[in-house]
């Protein structure tokens, strides 16, 4: 059996709000079987229990409770893979509503679709369908949600060391659209930085460093660039530990 341990942590200098997450997780390889438990500082307690079968199918029990409020949550997943097919069906208890999804491949070209049914209401409250392609360095993906969602990007690894991705949005009947580039560079085998930029002026940037196996740390901040005096801006950090 194999274990690994995850935290995470982020703090609003406005708000002086902190938050983190401590993450543990069980594999049990011979039996298919992992178990995954996380708690934050926003008192939820999560357990993930799954079982992978020789058939190439998968269940998946989710299970959410805050103790403060005694409010519990649930969601049953499975799942069938093959070589050129994807199949999930997920039950969420609370609905209880029905999320379908649906993967197909072919030389490089992938297709899906998504879908949610809510049983109270007898409606279908997601629609959605995506497309995209992918030849060695270069990736291609386009979407629609609800027919009125429309999405794109391009994704290119320019070298071994730079990556770069364009990403547009865009709402049917408004002037809702969304832009953003972003590009990662690595500077060695254990260090990387990584920056981007959308059409409102939010700059990310972020610097991962991997002090020694099993053990990375991540720098990363958010300025709102069209109020930069003001403030608003985020920082972040992250410790990650594999065992």
């Amino acid at each position: 059996m194999s274990k690994e341990f995850n935290t995470s942590g982020s703090t609003n200098t406005d708000t002086g709000k902190a938050g983190g997450s401590l993450e543990t997780k069980y594999k049990m390889k011979d039996l298919g079987l992992s178990l995954n438990q996380k708690w934050n500082t926003d008192n939820m307690l999560s357990t993930e229990q799954k079982c992978l079968w020789k058939t190439r199918s998968d269940q998946t029990l989710h299970m959410t409770f805050e103790p403060l409020e005694s409010k519990k949550s649930g969601k049953l997943k499975t799942g069938y893979k093959r070589d050129f097919v994807n199949v999930s069906c997920d039950i969420d208890f609370e609905g209880p509503v029905v999320h379908s999804a649906a993967v197909l491949g072919y030389e490089g070209w992938l297709v899906g679709y998504q879908m949610a049914f809510d049983t109270a209401k007898s409606k279908l409250v997601q629609n959605n369908f995506a497309l995209g392609y992918k030849a060695g360095e270069f990736q291609l993906h386009t979407n629609v949600n609800d027919g009125a969602e429309f999405g794109g990007s391009v994704y290119q690894k320019v070298s071994d060391q730079l990556e770069t991705a364009v990403t547009l949005a865009w709402t049917s009947g408004s002037n809702n659209t969304r832009f953003g580039v972003a590009a990662k560079y690595q500077l060695d085998k254990d260090a990387s930085v990584s920056a981007k930029v959308n059409n409102a002026s939010l700059v990310g940037v972020g610097y991962t460093q991997s002090l020694r196996p099993g053990v990375k740390l991540t720098l990363s901040a958010l300025i709102d660039g069209k109020n930069f005096n003001t403030g608003g801006h985020k920082v972040g950090l992250g410790f990650e530990l594999e065992a």
